[in-house]
């Protein structure tokens, strides 16, 4: 077996380990947010905890006084045409003498109150003078906020955030799955082509942590990020595996946000990719291409009412420092060459079962449990909804018989963080039988 390949395998295990306490953890199925058209930002100091272990200093976005910093900020969540107003206040120690603002690429902004500064009005650090932004969310799609200060340095140490402007077409109820519940389709713009059932953001960011050191102790004047070399990797302000933790854990009180997309088969799930940091990142989705529909809140169209007619699909789409896209992910089986399900020839077709291999037989013999080495999301069988035997004792986490798919950065240091492997910017996505709950 080459290095690659036992690398991939001890992944894999690790993460079987670690992860499908999810059947007694409820994830969330939909995307965490604030919403409304009104909100309170404050810029201030606290840690975060990595998962090697460490604690970093961050500066961060609060929602209001009364609340932490958080890493990412607050996720805000508008729908089309609405009139957004943000008003921020800095509380960053005034050791530091670092004025703050707020960007919002994509739209068009007014602000008023504080300072004058290059990008926008700032907001200097008294703990009271306030800058206020507002703007119309003209156009549905993700998109992202940073700070437009010093932004080598404050994007870095945590002033960054995520926009979802919903559409403005109704959701509708079109999966067709008798028997079973199943989530509405809802449409992230104004066209059919856009539907999804599920959706679930990723921002991705990294990190040096010697810059926090040296925010740490004071020494601004010493950080040269001209030699920026990430060590540390996050989707949605987590490294694996604790962003598939449940989002809120009272252990993670500055990092709210988590990532575990789910899904049933047959559904088609949105991806909202957000390059919140200064690297390039090649995101990789395992079981089935991606469609990229979306780039930077706008359709992939060759002309107005087109809908995404220049979409396109791949495995590992460039995550580009700035830019946000919106991808689509299905997933029935298709292809596989034998039946997901394990079928006999005269059973049932399941709901969007790839109908071509029904009751075709897996084309391999499994060895018998003595001689393979478990992960603990293994039901014991390899057909999607069905357990088997498993050893004594052997802890039997997936008790819905759910394949599990790995969803991470395909540069292999994003992998670690800080060196520590695994860790960094990777998650999994779980197909789970019709019947299964998804929370």
């Amino acid at each position: 077996m080459n290095k690659i390949m036992k690398n991939t395998v001890a992944v894999v295990l690790l993460l079987m380990t670690a992860l499908l306490v999810l059947w007694d953890m409820p994830a969330e199925a939909t995307i965490q947010g604030l919403t409304g058209t009104s909100f309170t930002f404050v810029a201030k100091q606290d840690n975060i905890s990595t998962s090697d272990g460490d604690t970093i200093l961050m500066w961060g976005y609060a929602n209001g006084d009364g609340n932490p910093m958080q890493y990412p900020g607050p996720t805000l969540i508008v729908n089309k045409g609405d009139v957004i107003t943000i008003t921020l206040k800095n509380m960053l120690p005034a050791s530091n003498n670092q004025k703050v603002s707020i960007v919002f690429p994509g739209h068009a902004v007014t602000a008023s109150g504080g300072d004058a500064g290059l990008l926008t009005r700032e907001a200097p650090p008294d703990g009271t003078t306030t800058v206020t932004y507002s703007f119309t969310a003209t156009n549905p799609g993700t998109y992202m906020y940073h700070s437009g200060t010093n932004m080598d340095l404050q994007i870095e140490m945590g002033l960054v955030g995520a926009i979802i402007v919903r559409s403005g077409r109704a959701p509708q109820d079109t999966l067709v799955t008798p028997g079973y519940d199943h989530p509405l389709t809802y449409y992230a713009y104004d066209h059919e082509g856009s539907a999804y059932n599920r959706e679930y953001l990723f921002l991705l960011t990294e990190m040096v942590p010697d810059i926090h050191r040296l925010v740490e102790f004071g020494e601004l004047n010493k950080i040269d990020t001209s030699g920026y070399f990430a060590k540390s990797w996050f989707i949605n302000g987590r490294n694996a595996m604790d962003d598939m933790a449940e989002p809120d854990v009272p252990w993670l009180p500055t990092q709210p946000y988590n990532c575990v997309p789910m899904m049933h088969p047959g559904e088609k799930v949105l991806a909202r990719v957000i390059g919140g940091g200064r690297d390039l990142h090649p995101f990789h989705f395992h079981g089935n291409d991606v469609r990229v529909i979306a780039k930077d809140g706008r359709l992939l169209s060759s002309a107005p009412g087109a809908g995404p007619d220049l979409a396109y699909n791949d495995y590992t789409v460039m995550s580009v420092p700035g830019q946000t896209y919106d991808a689509t992910f299905q997933w029935t089986g298709k292809d596989l060459g034998w039946d997901a399900y394990g079928h006999a020839a005269g059973d049932a077709l399941q709901p969007y079962e790839w109908a071509p291999d029904h009751g075709k037989p897996l084309p391999v013999t499994l060895p018998p449990v003595s001689a393979m080495v478990l992960g603990e999301l293994w039901s014991g069988s390899p057909f999607l909804g069905a357990t088997g035997d498993l050893p004594p004792g052997h802890p039997a986490l997936n008790m819905a018989g759910g394949y599990n798919y790995m969803w991470h950065s395909h540069s292999e240091k994003e992998l670690t963080t800080n060196n520590i492997f695994p860790g960094g910017m990777m998650t999994m996505m779980m197909i789970v039988p019709w019947g299964a709950p998804i929370p």
